[in-house]
């Protein structure tokens, strides 16, 4: 063994390239199987590598992929191994064949008739519809207006003559026509409990009604179920909301649109840049501006549970106020109706005779 690997070839020594991997192989120590293993390829192509039997191998490519990985496992060149594997085996040559077709003198023989045939048939279809064009063509005749009419002269001196005036403007007709509001009778006197066609029937003044919350941008804070207290910036400002023991609940520079719920049974103070930029919603409804930079929120908290109050009692009263007056209807309409009529008793029986 120790001979045969001293005694390896090179791949350009060796008289053909299965001797040459036959050597290396010895000279390496390596079995076929152990070889099989790092290649990858069966050792019967290996053994067909190192006989020179190339019609055992599969395909040219693969073949070539072989030997290349043979080499390599061996220690061999890979291109070299490729190289000489191309020399002794070479690929069969596609023999060349004759074109098929027309010969190139004889379509040189028929071109120019081809070409005098093209010709002559598009100068025939560019005579035709030249032909059929001048043939429809009308010849000019004279116009039926040979002059224009005195008449037309003087009246046209007429119009210059006469004065223009203008009168006055007409309204403007009507666009649309919206029809009258109809109102189902009895309804509001249902619904409110004074009837709008009794002349001394007393309407309690209602409260005015305030602009109500609009979101145009992201609110943060507390949800819109526990809060009661709303401030939305009017433009770009800054919000800093700081409890009693100095930390920080909410900050951030709100842009226009954007809002902050208030949460409630919170002691803590609203700091803004400018108190003017910021208007305070409570219970949903518009109660004008930050009274100052730094507002107490506790006392914003306060003023929407007052007017909560306020409104609650507001509802009460006109509840109370429809009952008495449905009451007083109904005494009224009970005075008014005629008093009910006595039966009168019938007639007693003449007692029977004995």
């Amino acid at each position: 063994m120790d001979q045969d690997r001293q005694d390896a070839p090179s791949l350009e020594d060796a008289e053909t390239l299965g001797e040459a991997l036959r050597a290396a192989r010895l000279a390496s120590g390596r079995s076929m199987a152990q070889l099989s293993t790092m290649t990858r390829v069966h050792p019967r192509y290996l053994t067909a590598l190192e006989q020179n039997e190339f019609s055992v191998l599969p395909s040219r490519i693969f073949s070539m992929g072989y030997v290349r990985a043979y080499a390599g496992a061996l220690g061999l060149d890979e291109l070299t191994a490729v190289e000489r594997f191309k020399r002794e085996f070479p690929e069969a040559a596609v023999p060349l064949q004759a074109p098929t077709g027309a010969a190139l003198q004889q379509v040189r023989r028929t071109s120019p008739k081809v070409l005098a045939a093209l010709g002559v048939l598009i100068l025939a279809v560019v005579g035709w519809n030249v032909f059929q064009r001048v043939v429809r063509i009308e010849p000019p005749h004279p116009s039926d207006l040979v002059a224009v009419p005195k008449d037309w002269a003087k009246a046209a001196d007429a119009e210059v003559d006469k004065a223009l005036y203008l009168g006055a403007p007409r309204a403007a007709p009507p666009d649309q026509t919206t029809p009258a509001l109809y109102i189902t009778p009895g309804l509001e006197a249902q619904l409110t409990g004074v009837d709008p066609d009794d002349p001394n029937a007393v309407v309690a003044p209602s409260p005015p009604v305030q602009a109500a919350f609009n979101p145009r941008g992201a609110v943060y804070g507390a949800s819109a179920i526990t809060s009661q207290v709303i401030l939305q910036a009017k433009k770009p400002a800054t919000l800093v909301v700081r409890q009693g023991d100095g930390r920080i609940l909410f900050a951030r520079q709100l842009a226009a649109g954007e809002a902050w719920r208030a949460p409630p049974n919170v002691s803590a103070t609203v700091d803004v840049s400018d108190p003017t930029a910021f208007d305070v919603y409570l219970n949903g409804e518009h109660s004008g501006a930050l009274p100052a930079p730094a507002s107490p929120l506790g006392q914003l908290n306060a003023r929407a549970q007052a007017a909560a109050r306020q409104s609650e009692a507001r509802a009460a009263a006109a509840a109370e106020a429809q009952t008495r007056a449905r009451a007083a209807q109904a005494a009224a309409a009970l005075a008014a109706a005629p008093p009910p009529v006595a039966p009168t008793p019938a007639a007693q029986a003449p007692p029977p005779a004995r």
